[in-house]
């Protein structure tokens, strides 16, 4: 029997370290690689096509939200899971929209997680049911594939994690392999398209749209 090949990404060591146990007591079951941040987790999962990519939403230098749709993009035979301690319906929302076919709390992990994966390895849906409503309520009847005309784009979705992180022009060029004049330029439309007077604003904007987590 092939083994089942899962990459598991979250910034917390003793989050990895938790999913690592639980699962490779599974027969079969393999940790194949581990990431901290989105981007890694992204050029892990083009490079090694796991069957299973479990994806924290709070994610450093770029959100699992942002990780998912990249990798259900370049990688379309992983299937995403999240897990993740955000509950709200937007988020469920965004999560569905990017692509991931599973959706698991970490409150619930325990429970949940096994049967979640199993599910996702016969290319099958798992919600957990605290958030079954919300799919039922917004995605199902259609409002979860709607998108804002006037949202940010997926590029402008990482400069505004990177800014709201902390990272200057500079930083910013160097993780996206721009100018620093581009960077300056997107950091220059973003504040003028979201109406930010001060970085305040933009990183409240961040926190509230979920582009990273207080």
């Amino acid at each position: 029997m092939t083994a089942l090949r899962i990459l598991v990404a979250d910034d917390h060591e003793i989050v990895r370290r938790g999913v690592r146990v639980l699962l490779e007591a599974r027969p079969g079951w393999q940790i194949c690689a581990e990431a901290v941040e989105g981007r890694e987790a992204v050029e892990k999962a083009g490079r090694l096509k796991p069957d299973i990519v479990i994806l924290d939403i709070g994610m450093p230098v770029l959100n699992g939200l942002e990780a998912a749709r990249r990798i259900r993009k370049d990688s379309p035979q992983s299937e995403v899971l999240i897990l993740t301690m955000h509950e709200s319906e937007q988020v469920v929302r965004e999560v569905l929209t990017a692509g991931a076919r599973g959706y698991v709390l970490k409150s619930d992990a325990g429970r949940d997680l096994v049967n979640a994966v199993a599910a996702l390895s016969r290319h099958e849906t798992f919600f957990t049911s605290r958030v079954a409503d919300y799919v039922l309520k917004s995605y199902l009847d259609g409002r979860g594939g709607e998108e804002d005309p006037s949202a940010v784009t997926p590029r402008e979705r990482e400069v505004i994690q990177l800014l709201a992180e902390g990272k200057g022009n500079k930083e910013v060029a160097a993780t996206l392999g721009i100018s620093v004049r581009t960077a300056e330029t997107h950091r220059t439309h973003i504040m003028r398209k979201l109406e930010c007077r001060s970085f305040s604003d933009l990183v409240r904007y961040a926190i509230r749209n979920n582009i990273i987590t207080p």
